[in-house]
Order: C-alpha cells, then sequence, then structure tokens
C-alpha cells in the first residue's frame, strides 16, 4: 500500500475492507492516497467513511481504465469528500428550497423516540391517518406523545408510511433484523457466464456511452449514477408519474436525462423493456419485492439484457423480517442504534444521528464502484454480475469501525472548496464543489445541468 500518514489510517483500512468485498487485486491499493485532516464531529468516523467509500469508486475506475495497462493514481481529499456527503449545489441568487417537509422528524412517545419520514405524500397521509391529527409539528406531537412508539411504528408501517423507532445498538443486534443483517455481505455479488460486450471505457471519459438505466430513488441510487453521469455515462432517469424529491433534485440530476414511465401500462411498459434490453447497466432501489410484483424480477431482468450489470439498493437488507420494509437513511440511523449511541455520547436529550446521511452518500459510492466492477469483468471475464446492497448493512460496516476520538474539526466551507464553472441549471445558475477524488488523466465533468424530472426523451443518445 501506498504509504499512508497516520490520520488517514483509518480510512485505509476501510478502503482494504471494501476491496476485498471488490475482489480486487492486492495491489489495487497502491494508487491511493489522501490529502486532508478535517473530520466531520461525530464518534463515528463519518469522515474516514466519506474519503473511504468515494476513494473505492474512483479506484474501481481507476482499474478499468487501465484496460491491461498501466492505472492511473487516484487521490482523495478528505475534507471534500466530508462536504460531498452533504450538498454539492452552490445556488448562485436563489435558494434550495427545505430538505424536510414540515412534520417530518423525531417526536417523544411515551416510552421512548420515533421518527417519521413523511417527505413523500402518501407517507405523510399514511402517518397522519394513523395519529388522527392536524398536520402541524405542536399536533403531531401531541398525539405521539400518548402512543407506545413500537406500537405507532408498526401501525404507521402497516399503513404504508415510514417511522422508525430510536433502538439502542445493543437493542438492534438482538433484533431479527439486525441479526440477519451480520449475516449478510456488505456488497453481495453473483455472477453469471457466457455475457459479453462490445463496450469499452475511453481515456479522457471513461464511462463514455455506458447505458445506464436508472430506476433510484433519494439518495444513494442518484449520488451512484450521478457519479456515473461524472465520468461519461448516459444516464437515463426513470420515475413514475407525479414523483417528485423536490430540493434533492438539484443536487442528483446534473448529467442525467429524465424521464417518466407508468409501469403498470403497457406502452410504458414496451418503452422500459426496450430500453433495458439495450442497456449496460440498471440501478434500481425499490423495495426488494417491488420490481417482482411488477413482472420484473431478476430473471425477467436478465431475460431481455443477458449481459447487463444489475444493482439493487433496499434500506433494511435482503433476507429478515423486514427485508420489504421501507426505510430511509434517517429511519436506519434510528433503527441500528447510532441516533442513540450518537445522543449518549453527547450527553444530549434527544436522538443526535450522524452530521450528515452518510449511510446514503456512502453506499451510493459503493454501488457505483459495483457498477464499475461489474462492466470489469464483464470486459475481462465474459461475466455478467449482480450486486446487492443496503442501508442497514452499510450502518452495520460503520458501526464496527473504531470510534471516532480526537480529529481534527471541519472548517466552514470557503471559496476556495467551489469549482470555477457555471452550471446554467434549470432553476438558476449554481456552481459546484470541486470534485473530492482525482483520478489522472479523467476530471469529472457533468455533460448538461440539472433539470426537473420527466422532461426527457425515453431513448438513449
Amino acid at each position: 500500500m501506498t504509504q499512508i500518514q497516520a490520520d488517514h489510517v483509518p480510512a485505509a483500512a476501510m478502503l482494504a475492507s471494501f476491496a476485498h468485498c471488490l475482489q480486487w487485486p492486492d495491489d489495487a491499493l497502491h494508487r491511493f492516497s489522501v490529502t486532508g485532516t478535517d473530520s466531520l464531529p461525530s464518534i463515528f468516523p463519518v469522515s474516514d467513511f466519506a474519503t473511504a467509500t468515494i476513494g473505492a469508486a474512483a479506484l474501481s475506475l481507476s482499474r478499468l481504465m487501465a484496460n491491461g495497462g498501466h492505472a492511473p493514481q487516484v487521490n482523495v481529499d478528505r475534507r471534500l469528500a466530508s462536504l460531498w456527503f452533504n450538498l454539492t449545489i452552490q445556488p448562485i441568487g436563489w435558494q434550495l428550497p427545505s430538505l424536510w417537509e414540515p412534520i417530518a422528524g423525531d417526536y417523544q412517545g411515551s416510552n421512548g423516540w420515533i421518527r417519521l419520514h413523511t417527505n413523500a405524500p402518501h407517507h405523510r397521509m399514511a402517518a397522519l391517518a394513523v395519529l388522527q391529527c392536524p398536520a402541524t409539528r405542536e399536533d403531531v406531537a401531541r398525539a405521539v406523545a400518548s402512543w407506545d412508539i413500537h406500537a405507532l411504528e408498526a401501525a404507521i408501517v402497516d399503513n404504508g408510511g415510514c417511522a422508525a423507532v430510536m433502538r439502542s445498538l445493543s437493542d438492534w443486534a438482538k433484533h431479527p433484523q439486525g441479526i440477519a443483517i451480520q449475516n449478510q455481505p456488505l456488497i453481495a455479488f453473483h455472477s453469471y457466464t457466457g455475457a459479453t460486450t462490445q463496450w469499452r471505457p475511453s481515456p479522457l471519459r471513461p464511462l463514455e456511452g455506458l447505458k445506464v438505466l436508472d430506476l433510484t430513488r433519494v439518495l444513494a441510487g442518484p449520488i451512484a449514477t450521478r457519479w456515473m453521469a461524472g465520468y461519461g455515462a448516459d444516464v437515463l432517469r426513470v420515475d413514475p408519474p407525479h414523483w417528485d424529491e423536490g430540493a434533492v433534485i438539484p443536487e442528483v440530476t446534473p448529467g442525467k436525462r429524465c424521464i417518466r414511465l407508468d409501469l403498470t401500462k403497457s406502452a410504458d411498459r414496451q418503452t422500459f423493456e426496450t430500453l433495458l434490453a439495450s442497456a449496460d447497466v440498471l440501478v434500481h432501489g425499490y423495495r426488494a419485492d417491488a420490481l417482482e410484483h411488477l413482472g420484473y424480477g431478476e430473471a425477467r431482468r436478465r431475460q431481455i439484457r443477458p449481459a447487463l450489470i444489475d444493482v439493487s439498493l433496499n434500506a433494511y437488507g435482503w433476507s429478515g423480517p423486514w427485508q420489504h420494509r421501507r426505510g430511509f437513511d434517517s429511519l436506519v440511523q434510528m433503527s441500528t442504534g447510532i441516533a442513540d449511541a450518537g445522543m449518549l455520547a453527547a450527553h444530549a436529550s434527544q436522538p443526535k444521528p450522524l452530521p450528515v446521511q452518510a449511510l446514503d452518500h456512502g453506499t451510493g459510492y459503493l454501488m457505483a464502484a459495483a457498477v464499475v466492477r461489474g462492466m470489469h469483468a464483464l470486459i475481462h471475464e465474459n461475466r455478467a454480475y449482480s450486486a446487492r446492497l443496503s442501508l442497514a448493512r452499510t450502518a452495520a460496516f460503520l458501526i464496527q469501525c473504531p470510534r471516532q476520538t480526537d480529529a481534527l474539526p471541519m472548517a466552514a466551507l470557503n471559496p476556495d472548496d467551489i469549482a470555477a464553472p457555471v452550471e446554467r441549471t434549470f432553476w438558476g445558475n449554481a456552481q459546484r464543489l470541486h470534485s473530492p477524488a482525482i483520478i489522472d488523466g479523467a476530471p469529472m465533468a457533468w455533460d448538461r445541468p440539472a433539470g426537473p424530472l420527466g422532461t426527457g426523451a425515453p431513448h438513449w443518445l
């Protein structure tokens, strides 16, 4: 391994774990270096985690670019990696709306804390229908206060909503889903022999011409496909009618084209199958059984496109009683004990989650690394790969890492963090933070600015 400074040993150790999951050769980490010492404030090593997951995506791409020759060096800036785990976009003369719907958040019940995730209108309606109260924080707080939190969690989830009780690390370790997660790999690969592709990486835009069909929602999947678009992939994002993600859309759509399809309608199903038949990559973030219910289980997807690199994500894992449960980063942090551990360490009186949605971001970069790993195998081994990841399994990885005690704190955002080019987004001009990963000879750049959902045409470039 390249000589790593003492400040960067935890990130290097994490990256070595990812290298094992991604089945890299032993010398892969020789091309990796880190600069910077800033750390996000948490007992969990979030900045090391950001550095390592972004490094995993970048080193995967470096390995793909080698194509039998010399692989380029990769450097990750620890400060920028930490900042990229929040927002990359810096609006000029306009503001992003709030990332959270007004009643989303943490509430105290009769016997502990529970988090309600209400950003999607149907999730908001599901929670309010259970609570039977007006849609204000004050009224919701009064209603939640009289509930047993476990009963409320079950009622909201059974009604199609999203909620999570704050559990301790030890409670989660004994929970049936916590036990199931420990028996799952961080990245679960499966390969299929006899697949081929004519696609090859390009020197300056390594993923140019790679067709990526993106069926993901906030936030991990869109992070993965944004990264791929930054290196030239043709990313076609597919959303159902009327779906929206508010403030997240300007953050995650640069470089992408966005279309809408209703997969319950025959014409749109035919369009989807036509796109899938010529896609190189499918990235999807539905619940574990959702595509199966639509008639697009893994066997059917591979029948349509045998050489497909198929990477999927869910919230709570791929086995266990919660494998089909709706979930988001903030909920998984509550369920798995992260928010409780943060609260105890800070001697706080309410949940203290990670300072950023690190499970989403970290899993997103691991998804991108898995895609690139799959393309490498397809080119060099004639094997098509599928990969499964989950936010809860990523949480288990982070929980098992040594705690952070004396890292240097993050300095405030400054002009040197921001790249000069202006991005003319749909909402107004903006700039982005500098890329945290430098891959020699292959700068990150998006071919089109961020834009709203549903405005693209349903075909490949």
